[in-house]
């Protein structure tokens, strides 16, 4: 039986931080995705807080898309959702390409470098999380080199943790740090408290996130749910 795009909720699925200000933004994402997509939205979070991928599940009748908010398809992404989806039993659970790296999120991360105060000529130093996953780096210096061409300039990224080079080591005082984060937390603060002239918001429920998400939702709607 075919279920209509209206009718197929939305699984958006975290990592998860203990900072309360990151479950707030993705709420915040959730929110203005169903608000544009007229479809139910749902949180979980395959690591530190709930509910879990698979509580989350529990709670879902029928068909839907799981779409993982993360910047890079590392670990987690391709690992850690699977086998959580895997483990609930569920065969009906469509799986979007996660958030980044892609043109929305450099829209954002550029309008929230114009608001931390960048103007052209400006020295930006691209600031990712880290990772030990090949695969997730690539995506990385992918999101990068995007950036770079909206600014103007060549960016190679940086690290607040785990991968070279970390970002304390390449910034200096008249740097603007754009922080490759989806939301606030230890991570972005550790940025935050660095001796440089401007660092950016994370990109957070920015239009062009939430257009992201509309796009990357209706694309597996169309070749796996509604052909099921």
């Amino acid at each position: 039986m075919r279920r209509s795009a209206t009718l197929t909720p939305l699984l958006l699925v975290a990592h998860g931080t203990r900072d309360p200000a990151g479950p707030r933004v993705i709420e915040r994402i959730a929110d203005a995705t169903a608000a544009r997509l007229r479809v139910p939205v749902h949180i979980a979070y395959v690591d530190v807080i709930g509910p879990t991928v698979e509580d989350a599940l529990r709670e879902i009748d029928g068909p839907l898309v799981a779409l993982p908010a993360f910047l890079a398809a590392g670990y987690h992404v391709r690992t850690d959702l699977p086998e959580q989806i895997a483990a609930s039993g569920r065969d009906d659970v469509a799986v979007c390409a996660p958030l980044g790296p892609a043109p929305e999120i450099t829209e954002a991360m550029l309008r929230r470098l114009i608001a931390a105060g960048w103007q052209p000529g400006d020295r930006v130093v691209f600031a990712a999380a880290g990772s030990s996953d090949a695969r997730a780096l690539a995506d990385v210096r992918t999101a990068a080199r995007l950036l770079g061409r909206r600014c103007g300039q060549w960016l190679n990224p940086s690290y607040v943790t785990t991968a070279a080079p970390a970002t304390a080591d390449v910034c200096g005082p008249g740097d603007y740090l754009a922080p490759y984060l989806l939301a606030p937390g230890l991570f972005h603060r550790r940025l935050a408290e660095l001796p440089v002239r401007g660092v950016a918001e994370p990109i957070g429920a920015h239009p062009s996130v939430i257009e992201l998400i509309g796009r990357r939702y209706r694309l597996v709607v169309r070749d796996h749910v509604s052909a099921a």
